[in-house]
């Protein structure tokens, strides 16, 4: 099970339009079948550690889609 930390350092320097783009890239880098966990969460697929991050701020937008905000990957 992968952490959502390995998402957001996944997606740091990348750029990504739409949410369903972003899913697709996790898939690919972890595969179709890996779940997730953060501190206070587990068992998330794909479109639920997006949703998960996302409600929590972690994306920042810019021009032509959205990113990490890498000043909120807490280091623990």
């Amino acid at each position: 099970m992968a952490h959502g930390h390995d998402v957001l350092h996944m997606m740091e320097g990348n750029t990504y339009k739409t949410k369903e783009d972003l899913v697709k890239a996790i898939i690919a880098r972890f595969g179709t079948e890996e779940r997730f966990h953060t501190c206070s969460a587990e068992g998330m697929d794909a479109n639920e550690i997006v949703d998960f991050l996302a409600e929590r701020s972690k994306f920042t937008l810019v021009q032509g889609g959205f990113t990490v905000d890498t000043s909120k990957i807490c280091n623990h």
